[in-house]
């Protein structure tokens, strides 16, 4: 069978089982809608909680990123899997314990202020969106290669799907969504990998095969080799580090703080019967999450040797070791269709150059050789992983699965963002604010329509990212560290903390990190508007905008605790309150208080 006809085939019958799950858990009631009625079991919120987290950042573009950044993208996987061990031990087990829908109205009663809930559901919806842009960008990946279409048509198929089984759903249909979600993300992540790691190294599991030697009987490790073919062509050693030290470090720092303050992961902690149900299901999550993050740097640097190894087909210099452009394989023309691959034979000899046009040194002996600059003039990271495995000539039912795991990762958590926006305005704003006395029925239609209506934002955006769907990602994960995890830390294990610098904290550390993504990275994601150079040589002490989160995070806290000093202390009965969201349930009875 051919490999469109096998696509639509798997990819509909994945479609065809999350919009039946869907109809079948369809949310009848606010409860359902929300939080699935508090009666997920903590193995299957696990499952759930994990295929919500690993969105197309995780499945399509974290080892696209690998591929190309190589050391310098471990900061994904240690900020990441950090954050979710921070938000297992640090939060939820408290939220939960604390009983209510959404982070915003904990925030609210909390600091005992609509103004701080409102500010909640404000920094909630930013970086929400902005993660949502990131799923989007994934979506449309997916889409434009399984449908060979143009990626601008791949977000607008991508917005429609999500708009029929998440809007109707709510937290009950997506949770038993996400489950088959996450069977199909990680089924579709480990099989091209094992079969990929036994191609190149000989060993089945990637995780081995990583420090594994080549199959090709050399003896050179697989690492080693990546390293060599690299830097042949002009690039920077795969394991070297190329970044600062300082930068690594903030960009691990906010992913991490970043990850224990998203709302759309937080969420999943409600959906469970009791405290310990949301310990249990932390600890299964990341079991869950664990077996594609360790996989996840085999498959950037397997698919970033597979793709040197196609285009420089012999030593590098001679005449005849490129690629013949007219002689490209299949998976070439595929992904030139979607204009994410791009070549241009700059000297005319047909043939395709692809090597680092930046180092000067390189540069001179390519120019000697009749190079006359890089003739890849786009690789789009997000292609790798569903690439890899047309690269490497595996069947057709291979590269099937991966189209439907790459939608199945991106779908998944954007139907968790959008469900984290539509109740923070439903819930939050319309009934905790502004129509207190709505009925549930009103309730539930206004969270529909504001979830439609968000569906609608993030696709445009997502037709226009100011990055690859990790990058657009780690932006979001910026924008949640430095507004909404401190007010929640504060909130619990600060009972001094009052709501005036909870409020000024959240806005100040919100607007000083939006105000660094956009001066580098232009304003409301407009090309052409970013007011300075987004190079290291610009970026404060070297910081990119992706890592600002955790400098925004410390501003938060350091004005937060100046204001609540200079300020009234919070009312007796909240201070009470923080102690009683601390001390485990029975444990005043164990102490005979």
């Amino acid at each position: 069978m051919d490999l469109q006809t096998l696509t639509y085939l798997v990819v509909g019958a994945t479609f065809a089982l999350y919009i039946g799950i869907a109809f079948w858990a369809r949310a009848s009631t606010t409860g359902e809608f929300y939080v699935a009625g508090k009666g997920v079991h903590p193995v299957a919120n696990g499952m759930a909680t994990a295929a919500d987290w690993m969105s197309a950042a995780s499945f399509i573009s974290m080892a696209g990123l690998i591929a190309f950044k190589g050391f310098d993208a471990s900061v994904y996987l240690m900020g990441w899997t950090g954050g979710y061990v921070l938000l297992a031990m640090l939060l939820a087990p408290y939220l939960r314990k604390f009983g209510k829908f959404t982070v915003p109205e904990f925030i609210g009663e909390r600091y005992y202020s609509q103004t701080a809930r409102m500010v909640a559901v404000l920094c909630l919806i930013v970086a929400s969106i902005t993660y949502v842009i990131g799923q989007m960008k994934g979506v449309g990946v997916a889409f434009s290669r399984f449908l060979e279409v143009d990626f601008e048509s791949g977000v607008m198929i991508g917005m429609a799907i999500v708009f029929i089984y998440a809007v109707l759903g709510g937290m009950k249909g997506i949770t038993y969504t996400q489950i088959a979600q996450y069977v199909v993300l990680i089924f579709a992540y480990t099989v091209p990998a094992i079969f990929i790691s036994l191609n190149i190294t000989g060993n089945p599991l990637p995780q081995l095969g990583l420090i594994s030697t080549s199959a090709d009987g050399s003896g050179t490790f697989m690492l080693d080799k990546l390293d060599q073919v690299v830097t042949d062509l002009g690039f920077a050693a795969y394991t070297a580090q190329k970044g600062t030290s300082l930068n690594m470090v903030m960009l691990t720092l906010s992913l991490m703080i970043g990850t224990a303050g998203l709302p759309h992961v937080i969420i999943r902690f409600f959906t469970v019967p009791s405290v310990r149900a949301a310990r249990s299901s932390a600890g299964w999550a990341l079991v869950f999450i664990a077996i594609l993050y360790t996989t996840a740097p085999a498959v950037g640097s397997m698919a970033r040797l597979n793709l040197m190894n196609t285009i420089q087909t012999g030593p590098v210099g001679e005449a005849t070791a490129n690629l013949k452009y007219d002689e490209r394989p299949q998976w070439f023309r595929n992904w030139e269709v979607t204009g994410l691959l791009k070549f241009e034979d700059k000297n005319g000899d047909g043939r395709i150059q692809y090597y680092n046009d930046k180092n000067k040194a390189f540069a001179e002996k390519a120019a000697a050789w009749g190079w006359k600059g890089n003739e890849m003039t786009k690789v789009d990271r997000d292609i790798m992983v569903l690439a890899n495995p047309e690269i490497a000539k595996l069947p057709n039912w291979v590269v099937a699965l991966v189209v439907a795991g790459g939608l199945a990762a991106a779908l998944s958590t954007a139907a968790g963002l959008l469900l984290a926006i539509s109740s923070s305005i439903s819930h939050d704003l319309m009934k905790g604010v502004f129509f207190p006395n709505i009925t549930e029925k009103g309730e539930l239609l206004a969270g529909r329509i504001a979830m439609a209506g968000a569906i609608v934002v993030a696709g445009l955006l997502g037709m226009n990212p100011p990055g690859f769907a990790a990058q657009v990602v780690a932006l979001a994960f910026g924008l949640a560290a430095s507004s909404i995890f401190p007010a929640l830390m504060m909130g619990i294990f600060n009972k001094r903390m009052n709501r005036t610098g909870a409020v000024v904290g959240m806005l100040v550390g919100l607007l000083s990190t939006l105000i660094y993504i956009f001066w580098f990275k232009g304003w409301f994601f407009i090309p052409g508007t970013a007011m300075a150079a987004n190079t290291p040589d610009n970026w404060f002490l070297g910081i990119q905008p992706e890592s600002f989160g955790a400098i925004g995070a410390l501003i938060n806290f350091a004005v937060a605790i100046t204001v609540s000093k200079m300020t009234a202390p919070p009312p007796d009965h909240i201070q009470h309150l923080v102690e009683d969201i601390r001390v485990p349930k029975g444990a005043s009875a164990a102490i005979g208080h």
